[in-house]
């Protein structure tokens, strides 16, 4: 098992291809995340690790399933594989800590948003809330409160998120009650990420919040790429204007003290 230095990710690009996912090419393409690999010279095994995820690809390998990186800051890694040999490792290695269950990918279609629909789920936020730039203060306030860290939790400080990301959130005069940012970032665009507080889900706070950075991100030449956990947030896609394309095995890992529960 090797790190893998960025300027050598060419060498596992045909592992990962056909893989339409922008968390594997934030990697690959040296924005965020690491890789592993079976071999330096010559891999034929990769895994690739950005934010929460784990994607494995290649040849199915062991050690790779079996590493984790001891940095690793989140409770729970969410485990991608390639194929069903990957994951019949995957619940090998984690039988007695490992759930699996199905994510849903959203097809990537540029041109498809209507940008009159999305600037109407704006309007219809109602007086006492208003949409705010994600910017210095706000950055600081998102780290505060766990149900908002994972809007910027991917730049570890708020020039890194000036530079590269991009994001907006709705506030309740002063508090901070849902936002919309990139939980990632690619070659010409994001992965979304959308938190809202638990008490002001069902009010259109995130429709209209995503609504803001997809224009945001359709007059940059941004790609906002959508990648859902659960059918609820495929039915908000839905309504900015995306279509869904499939469901994914996904495996959750539970991380304690930077070690695996096996």
């Amino acid at each position: 098992m090797n790190l893998l230095n960025k300027e050598d990710m060419y060498k596992i690009v045909p592992l990962f291809n056909g893989w339409d996912k922008t968390m594997i090419w934030s990697c690959l393409q040296g924005y965020m995340g690491n890789a592993w690999v079976n071999d330096l010279k010559n891999p034929v095994s990769a895994q690739i690790i950005t934010g929460d995820f784990c994607f494995f690809a290649g040849v199915p390998d062991m050690e790779l399933v079996n590493n984790i990186p001891e940095s690793f800051p989140s409770k729970c890694i969410l485990m991608i594989p390639q194929n069903e040999e990957w994951g019949k490792l995957i619940e090998q290695e984690y039988k007695n800590n490992c759930l699996r269950f199905m994510r849903y990918a959203i097809k990537k279609e540029p041109g498809v948003f209507d940008t009159t629909k999305l600037s109407e789920n704006i309007r219809r936020l109602t007086p006492e809330f208003q949409i705010k730039r994600i910017d210095r203060e706000i950055y600081s306030r998102i780290e505060q409160e766990e149900w908002s860290r994972d809007l910027c939790s991917q730049f570890p400080t708020y020039s890194e998120f000036e530079k590269n990301g991009i994001g907006f959130v709705v506030l309740e005069g002063s508090r901070l009650v849902s936002g919309a940012s990139s939980y990632t970032v690619y070659d010409r665009g994001i992965e979304i990420e959308i938190d809202t507080r638990q008490e002001y889900r069902r009010k259109g706070l995130a429709l209209a919040c995503a609504s803001k950075l997809i224009l945001e991100c359709l007059e940059k030449d941004l790609y906002p790429a959508w990648d859902a956990a659960n059918m609820e947030s495929v039915k908000l896609a839905e309504k900015l204007g995306y279509h869904f394309d499939k469901e994914y095995v996904t495996y959750a890992v539970t991380v304690h003290q930077g070690f695996i529960t096996k």
